[in-house]
């Protein structure tokens, strides 16, 4: 009757295919949640040796950003400032890039967005012209400061 209560000194093991299951299961997890993940936005052609070298003609003054609600009740951010043109040439495209950053100096949101053509046409030498970029999908970890604005692409008339 001692025996009964009696440990038997062996330890409990899951079966080895419960192991295998457990791991692949884990694996395919990780690669679902990671093509799950949007892809980082391609940053699009890269500026010439000519437009990098025209860039200190270009001047974006007067920016400011604002905050109000959308007719939708979103909260609608919008950045606005004037682009002139001082150089001698005349420019059918000028896209920029928006830095948007967290807290801790991380960038939370890349984009890239014209504010010379397609709409309003092109910058003519020693034209100024105004621009308004609305954004109504930050992240919520923005750190709700101006985004950094770089010049992205520069396309010439011919």
């Amino acid at each position: 009757m001692a025996a009964a209560g009696k440990a038997t000194g062996r330890k409990l093991v899951p079966p080895v295919p419960l192991i295998i299951f457990g791991v692949l299961l884990a694996i395919g997890l990780a690669a679902a949640w990671r093509l799950s993940r949007p892809a980082p936005p391609s940053p699009g052609p890269v500026l010439t040796p000519e437009a990098r070298a025209y860039v200190k003609y270009l001047q974006l003054s007067d920016t400011e950003m604002k905050a109000h609600k959308s007719y939708l009740n979103q909260r609608l951010v919008e950045i606005t400032g004037k682009i002139t043109n001082t150089g001698p040439r005349a420019l059918r495209l000028v896209e920029i890039n928006c830095v948007f950053y967290d807290a801790y100096g991380q960038v939370v949101l890349r984009q890239r967005v014209p504010i010379v053509g397609r709409r309003g046409g092109g910058l003519k030498p020693g034209e100024t012209k105004p621009f308004r970029l609305p954004f109504d999908e930050l992240p919520e970890s923005w750190n709700q400061g101006p985004p950094q604005l770089v010049i992205a692409q520069i396309i010439f008339e011919d």
